[in-house]
Parts: C-alpha cells; structure tokens; sequence
C-alpha cells in the first residue's frame, strides 16, 4: 500500500474526526497539528513494521449551509 486516505470534518463538540478509507482507523482531536499527530500514530498501531502505507493523505471535508 503506497498512500492511506483520510476523511477529516469538524465535530460537532468542536475539534476534529478522521476516519481511514479502507481501514478501521478513526481518531479524533481539539487542533489540527494534534490531529495530524494522532493519525501518525493511529496508522503505527494499525500496521504491522514494514507494511505501513508511504504517505497519508488527510481529506478535509466541510459542510455549510447557506440560507437563501
């Protein structure tokens, strides 16, 4: 596996949730640069040495609603 996908969205509690497409990953955090940390680590513990994916590419997706 070269690359692991994330979907990144802002909860509703405030912070940040991101969830691994593909794989049972999910991890959550207040501040992006903590987010990106935890998705570091939660991609360690997933795979085993050797099998972790090159790169790790995080996927913001933001929803707004606009009132007409």
């Amino acid at each position: 596996m070269n690359e692991i996908v994330f979907v990144v969205e802002e909860a509703p509690e405030g912070g940040y949730t991101a969830r691994a497409l593909g794989e049972s990953i999910f991890t959550e955090a207040d501040e992006l640069s903590q987010l990106q940390e935890r998705v570091r680590d939660a991609v360690r513990c997933h795979f085993e040495e050797g099998q972790e994916p090159g790169v790790i590419r995080l996927y913001f997706v933001r929803e707004e609603i606009i009132a007409l």
